[in-house]
């Protein structure tokens, strides 16, 4: 861009006022555009979901829909919506940037069902990065309940029971295995190091990642899975990891093998974990994630004693808008100087 461009920037999921500056502020041919009145409600700081019962009426729709239509950069996916994204790509020739709210935003590219002309012509970026360490912080959760077997204290303690004495496990005794090394899996992998564990990860491309001692190709999972006292799943959701976590790969775990997704609950065959679940190869799973959200009332995973849920809320945090913003920024220096986006969406793999 030459100095007397102008980069019009929509507002398409709210945003605190008093955060804006850190947008405005990168640069002086900036111009932000929103009307809080048009957007859905945040019900909390880091939720960018979008409340069933929002509505807009047919004029505050085109006025919604000609605001994006202005802006070349947008900040956010409108309702969080496929369709909307569908419409927003196609009706504005002058869109070259959406940033998404969700570190697997790529899902919603990918079911935007957009062309390649419309992929080579907007990049898609994502909030990857943001919740590492949260997330990360969940697993590490997840991992010490189920050494300390979190499940046997809570039987213990509802029926009151002061039992016999047992050993607990120690996570710096086990060896933990991470699936996936992106910014989730890297910080969960520091962590784990930092308490002792042996960490093993598995990567798409294996090469040397810091804090993990090997890294094997998706291809060697059920060998390298028996190795694990624990799995922490950090996948997206990819055709390619679908249902990647099935009997064969449950078949493979050790005995009493803890499970931790804060990935997407695609990567896991429900049906599977719950059979390794009643046979005791998994003998406590922490998920945040499921394969249908939000998890139905009837589904047998409720019931399990050695299943925690958490309903996709551990990467939330009273500063997540922020940090949003700030990598918003920092991508938005890059785009006016004409060089890379961070965390580019894959238009192949969508992530």
């Amino acid at each position: 861009m030459t100095d007397t461009d102008r980069l019009t920037i929509a507002l398409a999921t709210p945003l605190d006022p008093e955060l804006r500056s850190i947008i405005t502020d990168v640069d002086p041919r900036v111009d932000l555009v929103v009307d809080d009145d048009l957007l859905p409600p945040q019900l909390q700081p880091g939720d960018h979901s979008v409340d069933p019962s929002f509505r807009r009426t047919p004029a505050q729709q085109q006025a919604f829909d000609e605001l994006l239509d202005g802006a070349q950069v947008l900040y956010g996916v409108p309702d969080v919506s496929a369709a909307a994204l569908t419409r927003a790509v196609r009706a504005n020739p002058r869109l070259r940037w959406v940033h998404t709210m969700a570190a697997g935003g790529g899902a919603t590219v990918r079911d935007a069902g957009l062309t390649p002309d419309e992929l080579e012509r907007v990049v898609f970026t994502t909030s990857a990065g943001v919740h590492g360490a949260p997330l990360a912080e969940w697993a590490l959760f997840g991992l010490l309940a189920g050494a300390k077997d979190l499940a046997r204290l809570q039987r213990q303690q509802g029926r009151h029971e002061w039992s016999d004495r047992w050993p607990m496990g120690q996570l710096r005794e086990q060896t933990v295995l991470v699936v996936g090394l992106g910014g989730i899996g890297a910080e969960t992998a520091r962590l784990c190091k930092a308490f002792g564990a042996t960490v093993l990860g598995v990567k798409r491309r294996p090469e040397p990642v810091e804090h993990v001692d090997e890294v094997h190709p998706v291809a060697d999972l059920a060998t390298v899975v028996a190795r694990a006292d624990a799995v922490v799943v950090t996948l997206p959701g990819t055709a390619a990891t679908t249902g990647l976590f099935d009997r064969d790969v449950f078949a493979a775990v050790r005995p009493g093998t803890t499970l931790v997704n804060v990935g997407r609950g695609s990567v896991v065959d429900e049906t599977a974990l719950l059979a390794a679940l009643d046979d005791g190869r998994i003998g406590a799973a922490f998920l945040d994630v499921t394969a249908t959200e939000p998890l139905p009332p009837d589904s047998p995973l409720w019931d399990r004693p050695q299943v925690v849920i958490s309903p996709h809320t551990a990467a939330l945090s009273v500063l997540e808008d922020r940090r949003i913003a700030e990598l918003f920024a920092d991508n938005l220096r890059r785009f006016l100087d004409g060089r890379g986006l961070r965390n580019v969406v894959d238009t192949t793999e969508f992530y």
